[in-house]
Parts: C-alpha cells; sequence; structure tokens
C-alpha cells in the first residue's frame, strides 16, 4: 500500500481550483464493469478520498460505434463541462493483456493516454492495475508541475493547501536517506524500584532500503536515581550501548511508525552509603542488554525529523541493589525507556 499510496497523490498537481473549494477527480466508471474493474475503481476512489480530494463517479456513456470505446472528445468534454481538475478512466477490452488510462488536465489542456499490462486472471489484478498505472503517469504529474514553476513569475492563483502537502510528500520520498545522526535524550526506569533517570543520548542511522535502518545509539552520563530505605541509600548509573536494525513504515509521508530491535552492553555503577556501624560499597557490573522498541518519526522541513519511541529493555545478568542480605530494588528485568530525538539525514 504504500507504493501504491504515493502515485496517487500524484494527481493533486492536475489542480487548477483556487482555495475555495477541494481538488476534484472525477472516476469514469463504465457500463456493466467486471468484478476486477469495480474493484480497482474502489481502490482508486478510496485513496482519493483518504487524502483529501472530492472525488466522484461518472458513468460511461454509449460507446463509439467504431472502437467500441468512448471518445477522447467526450473525456475532454467532461473535464470542461464538470469543472473537475482531473479525469480518470479505464477503458477498452480486458480480455487482451493490457488496458487503457486516461487523464485529462485542464491546467495544461492535454490529454495524457498510458497502455498498462493487465493480467485479469491475477488474484492481485486490481492492486496491480493501479500501481502500474499510476506509475506511469508519474511522470506526466511531474511535468505538469515542472510547467508551473516555469510559469511561477506570471499571475496565477495560489495553489490549495492539497497541492503543497503533495509536493512536499513527493518532495521527501524522492530524497535519498543513507545516513543520518539524532541527538535528544531517554528516560529511563526500572519496573522493581529503581525510580527515573534522564540520560543524553546519541544515535547515528545507516539506511540501505528506504524500509530498513541499522541504528547505533549510546546514552549515559545522566542523572543518577537514589534506592533508600530508613538507614542507607544507593545511588545507581546506568550507560548503555545497542546496535540494531529497525523497519520502517508509510516511506514518503512526514508520519512514519517504525519498530526495531538492538542488542549490546549495559554497564551499571552503584554507590552505596550507610549509617555507622555499617559500611557503603561501590560496585559496578557489566551486562548483555536487549532492546525492542516502538515509535514515529515526524518530518519536517528539509532534511529534519523528530523521533519518540518507547523501549523495553532486559539485561543479562540483571542488577539487584541489597541493603545487609535484603534486595531492595532490581534493574534490567525490564528496564522502560522513552526517547526523545532530533534528528537530520546528511
Amino acid at each position: 500500500m504504500r507504493r501504491l499510496g504515493s502515485p496517487f497523490r500524484a494527481l493533486v498537481l492536475l489542480l487548477a481550483a483556487t482555495p475555495a473549494h477541494a481538488a476534484t477527480v472525477a472516476v469514469v466508471r463504465p457500463a456493466n464493469p467486471p468484478p476486477v474493474i469495480v474493484e480497482t475503481l474502489v481502490r482508486l476512489h478510496g485513496e482519493l478520498t483518504s487524502v483529501g480530494f472530492a472525488t466522484e463517479y461518472v458513468d460511461e456513456p454509449a460507446t463509439d460505434e467504431t472502437t467500441g470505446r468512448v471518445s477522447r472528445s467526450w473525456l475532454e468534454q467532461l473535464a470542461s463541462v464538470r469543472g473537475v481538475d482531473a479525469v480518470v478512466a479505464i477503458v477498452g477490452d480486458i480480455a487482451p493483456d493490457a488496458v487503457e488510462v486516461w487523464v485529462i488536465d485542464k491546467v495544461t489542456g492535454k490529454s495524457v493516454v498510458r497502455r498498462v499490462r493487465f493480467e485479469p486472471k491475477s488474484e492481485r489484478a486490481p492492486n496491480t492495475l493501479a500501481i502500474r498505472a499510476m506509475e506511469l503517469l508519474r511522470s506526466s504529474f511531474l511535468e505538469i508541475d515542472l510547467n508551473a514553476r516555469e510559469r511561477r513569475n506570471q499571475p496565477a492563483p495560489p495553489p490549495p493547501p492539497a497541492v503543497v502537502r503533495f509536493v512536499e510528500m513527493e518532495r521527501l520520498a524522492s530524497r535519498t536517506e543513507r545516513f543520518g545522526l539524532e541527538v535528544g535524550g531517554a528516560a529511563v526506569m526500572s519496573l522493581d524500584g529503581v525510580g527515573p533517570a534522564v540520560l543524553p543520548l546519541l544515535r547515528f542511522d545507516w539506511a540501505p532500503r528506504t524500509w530498513l535502518v541499522v541504528q547505533l545509539a549510546a546514552a549515559g552520563l545522566g542523572t543518577r536515581p537514589t534506592v533508600a530505605i530508613q538507614t542507607a541509600s544507593a545511588q545507581v548509573a546506568q550507560d548503555y550501548v545497542v546496535l540494531g536494525v529497525g523497519y520502517r513504515f508509510r516511506h514518503g509521508r512526514r508520519l512514519r511508525p517504525f519498530v526495531s530491535l538492538a542488542a549490546g552492553a549495559l554497564h551499571t555503577a552503584v554507590e552505596g552509603r550507610a549509617e555507622t556501624p555499617n559500611q557503603g560499597r561501590q560496585d559496578e557490573q557489566w551486562s548483555l542488554l536487549f532492546d525492542g522498541s516502538l515509535g514515529a518519526s515526524l518530518h519536517l522541513h528539509d532534511r529534519f525529523y523528530v523521533a519518540l519511541a518507547a523501549h523495553a529493555q532486559m539485561a543479562e545478568p540483571y542488577l539487584a541493589i541489597r541493603f545487609i542480605d535484603a534486595v531492595a530494588a532490581t534493574s534490567g528485568r525490564p528496564n522502560l525507556l522513552a526517547t526523545l530525538t532530533l534528528g537530520a539525514w546528511l
């Protein structure tokens, strides 16, 4: 659906509407369409509506007697009479291995026709047809945007907000995001007696694929929570470094959820203090650390983004804080974290 969503948004570039009304796309519905075409049109309608278009169905008229298809002049007249910003029609006999996709653009006055390979017997035929059709038309949409930029010095009404959003999303989707750097903080606490601590956080990102990111994160030198009883107390310091991989959803969108798994090392240092005659001790421990997280990144202007995530960490061996012979608190079985970072793709 990520591949399907981005090309459909390219239809926004076919706008000449003023800000007073939403962009309108007319979807031509063939007479007596087979189920596979019905499903394709439903996908078109749903996706366009979900991104803010005023979408309407138009029934196909009687076909041309010589070709068995609707005429180009009828499609062009439809765009003019209805006052819509774009017309999308799938016409032709589906028995062969291709259909035709038409787009009438009243901004440039052009009629765009593309022939798309089609396998009607495939279970994924509607999804495949929609993806192929919109990918072929993408070049035409971007050409329209380029023409609009070349005419920017000429008097013209400003584009609707939907146009601005789409152009920005297309730019985000087309950028090469390979190496990233994030700085921020992590709030850490255990579920068994060790209170919250705030740690500065540094993270390096490498994205070999648009959906895959490799991350190296380190946090430490933060606050030290105190575990106390009536006659003694202990301060706990934690530092960690992990290396992992994450899966990113909805590439090209402003809000992108992600999940990640990582492993690394946890260093815990404890400084004990006690009243006489007892004595406090200092100790430290290294543990194998496993980290799982779920979060989302919000992409801002240019290459910057903000990422918020919730983590669960397990340490082996975990830390136990003892006063005399009693365990007062443990850490690392598990620890819960919330991280907030500001990042940039370099």
